[in-house]
């Protein structure tokens, strides 16, 4: 809930070997040509494939921009690490969406300051409250649903 102000960053997360494969799968199955590389278009249908949403132009051109100059287009490692990374950022988003909904207990969307207190009491009893407060203030300039995003 936090995360923003303490540095954390999600975790390191390893694929099991069954998703590994997939993953291999839809990159074979989205280089039609066997050229042992995906093409914008290419990485556009994995991503549906694996996530479900077409990748905007922007993010399909910071992938492309990140392609090694000497090929021409994502190779598969290159392609995994993108994967494992945008799964990472997933469940580090469902996370804190899980822990921002345990606290909504009026599922209104946004915390009161009486939620934000009991929050705090539950994850940090021993804290001043004083120091709740604080935070709290300091988040109305920027909304706690901005995390989420």
């Amino acid at each position: 809930m936090f995360f923003s102000d303490a540095g954390a960053r999600p975790r390191t997360w390893e694929a099991s070997p069954s998703e590994h494969k997939k993953w291999v799968e839809v990159f074979k199955a989205c280089d039609e040509d066997n050229k042992g590389y995906l093409s914008r278009e290419d990485f556009k249908v994995a991503v549906v494939m694996l996530f479900g949403y077409k990748p905007s132009k922007i993010e399909a051109d910071a992938v492309m921009s990140s392609v090694n100059p000497n090929t021409s287009g994502l190779t598969l490692e290159e392609f995994l690490n993108i994967i494992r990374k945008k799964k990472e950022a997933q469940l580090y988003r469902n996370e804190i969406r899980h822990i921002f909904t345990a606290f909504d207990r009026h599922y209104c969307g946004y915390l009161t300051l009486e939620d934000f207190q009991k929050a705090f009491k539950q994850v940090a009893p021993k804290l001043p409250e004083r120091i709740a407060l604080e935070v709290f203030r300091r988040r109305l300039k920027e909304p706690l649903s901005s995390l989420l995003q």
